[in-house]
């Protein structure tokens, strides 16, 4: 397996970019990383509001959380702002929900 160009990746472009088109990338980029793990605050109040949580796999978003820290990782190794801060809000969102179907999940 040939993992040399990892080892060798550059940055093509500087960031913040210096066309504007991928300027205006970045900026749809940063609001996509925020507003996606946004759309989970919805759940997440509505567990804690109402202490319930029945019907939720604690399976699925326990796995979501484990699985985004990978990628908080590879995002900050490669120094990728947008992803650091979309994958980390997953991560926040995504235990939020963990914690709440342990708590209030139909046993």
């Amino acid at each position: 397996m040939r993992l040399h160009h990892l080892h060798t990746r550059k940055r093509r472009e500087p960031y913040p970019a210096k066309a504007r088109w991928l300027r205006m990338l970045d900026f749809i980029v940063y609001g996509a990383g925020i507003l996606g793990p946004l759309a989970t605050y919805p759940q997440v109040y509505q567990i804690y509001s109402t202490q319930n949580a029945t019907g939720l796999s604690l399976l699925t978003w326990g796995t979501y959380a484990l699985l985004d820290i990978p990628f908080i990782v590879y995002s900050y190794l490669h120094r990728e702002p947008p992803l650091i801060i979309c994958y980390i809000l997953w991560f926040v969102f995504n235990v939020a929900v963990t914690i709440g179907i342990l708590l209030y999940g139909g046993h």
